[in-house]
């Protein structure tokens, strides 16, 4: 199968469009088309839920969702005005997350949206980053999830800190396969003083940061309670995550190679960096 990026051109990036400000956009009713919505009305249904989860996060809807009219072709020639919207990527992406997940196409969508909206969030020019400059981003963007993240565990019912290690290990085990944290930490080759996270490259920490904030969300949106169905959630969603990597073609995380510096070697080296810079300046 392709991989991603190719994959992605031909589904969500063909159906993106440009304003005259070079900002980027979707129509609903293409989305609706490319996630197989028959019915404009039951996809109105998931753009609502989506607006209200924008509206709970305290973000303007109107930033996000843009009602407008649009000329269609009909068979005789002629031309009728239909209702539509013009969705922003986070849009695109709270759409995604309230849709028919049972759907392959969503679930693909899931993925795209969240990493290009995380992307987005990290940095504008994100692509533009050295290999370790992204694993730095992706990294302190997931010590802040993960700290979301405790917070919906122990809302759920998971409150000591063997149970959170529990918790975090489901998660584990449904992205690698099977893998707990000690288990991933051995086949790294770390000592005892060293986290695995921070010796993950740019697409590993994707994932994992993927797992996270999907969980986080899935436990606060269903309302999950008890430690048991805390953990079958974090296990589920990691195995999701895995399934859609190895439908897109992409490499198992427990087979991605572990860089040879940590994401602490590469703080020190940006502050040593900023510090040097500093002095110059002076």
């Amino acid at each position: 199968m392709a991989d991603i990026q190719e994959y992605n051109e031909k589904i969500f990036e063909k159906i993106k469009h440009i304003n005259d400000y070079g900002q980027e956009f979707w129509y609903g009713r293409e989305l609706s088309e490319v996630l197989e919505y028959t019915k404009w009305g039951n996809f109105k249904k998931v753009i609502e839920k989506a607006k209200k989860a924008c509206e709970n996060s305290d973000i303007s809807i109107l930033d996000h969702f843009a009602d407008v009219g649009k000329m269609v072709s009909l068979g005789s020639g002629a031309e009728r005005e239909v209702d539509d919207i013009m969705l922003s990527r986070y849009a695109c992406y709270l759409i995604v997350q309230n849709a028919d997940s049972r759907k392959k196409v969503v679930a693909l969508g899931q993925t795209y949206f969240a990493v290009q909206t995380r992307k987005q969030e990290l940095t504008e020019n994100f692509e533009q980053l050295s290999e370790d400059r992204k694993r730095l981003a992706i990294r302190n963007e997931l010590k802040d999830h993960n700290k979301k993240l405790v917070d919906a565990a122990k809302s759920a019912g998971v409150e000591t800190n063997l149970e959170y290690a529990t918790f975090q290990n489901h998660g584990y085990m449904g992205l690698y396969g099977g893998l707990k944290a000690k288990d991933i930490h051995e086949r790294k080759g770390l000592k005892k003083s060293q986290h695995i996270l921070d010796h993950m490259g740019s697409t590993e920490l994707a994932a994992n940061l993927f797992r996270a904030t999907q969980t986080e969300e899935k436990l606060k949106r269903d309302n999950i309670k008890g430690k048991e169905n805390a953990n079958k959630t974090h296990y589920e969603v990691g195995a999701k995550v895995r399934k859609t990597i190895k439908e897109l073609g992409g490499t198992m995380p427990e087979n991605l190679p572990t860089p040879e510096k940590s994401v602490k070697s590469i703080e020190k080296e940006e502050q040593k960096k900023l510090k040097n810079g500093g002095d110059k300046s002076e």
